[in-house]
């Protein structure tokens, strides 16, 4: 029985050692068809995707300085038109500040005008119109005593005819 054992594991080595010597040499040809494979497209990269990057590189080192030039003209005019915008922010807020400042002078002068004109207005009413009211009324009744007065000589008869026009 030992023999027997043995021989089946020699026979089942024996197998296993072929099958795995089949699969090695179906791994060799898998491999040497794709190392063709891999040649031709190495070939295809030579020729067409080589040429390509070498052209590409070619421009990016041309067009390298011009571009730097470009991102440096790009920061200058940054850095100008951000200085220009302050420099006008400032004379805006400048100018707002010096109108807000003139519409307040404004506002007071014409409110000292208009306390001006009324001090002005009641002063003329009490030494202008007060006393000419006072001298009219004064005068209206000089001259309605002189009326009467002067009625009285001309007879009284005429007076009382015009006492009672004047009272119709």
């Amino acid at each position: 029985m030992d023999n027997t054992v043995i021989t089946i594991f020699v026979v089942v080595t024996a197998i296993a050692v072929l099958i795995q010597a089949g699969i090695l040499v179906g791994m060799f040809f898998a491999v040497r068809k794709s190392s063709a494979k891999i040649e031709s497209l190495a070939e295809e990269v030579k020729t067409k995707v080589l040429p390509t990057a070498e052209l590409a590189h070619e421009m990016i080192t041309d067009l390298r300085p011009k571009i730097t030039t470009v991102l440096d003209n790009v920061a200058v005019s940054t850095t100008v038109l951000r200085n220009q915008m302050e420099r006008m922010d400032a004379t805006l807020t400048d100018i707002i500040d010096r109108t807000r400042l003139q519409v307040i002078r404004a506002d007071e002068f014409v409110n000292h005008t208009m306390d001006k004109l009324e001090e002005t207005r009641e002063a003329v009413q009490r030494t202008v119109v007060s006393p000419v009211r006072h001298i009219s009324g004064l005068m209206h009744g000089v001259t309605a005593g002189l009326e009467a007065f002067f009625a009285r000589k001309r007879g009284r008869e005429s007076a009382n005819v015009q006492q009672d026009e004047m009272f119709i």
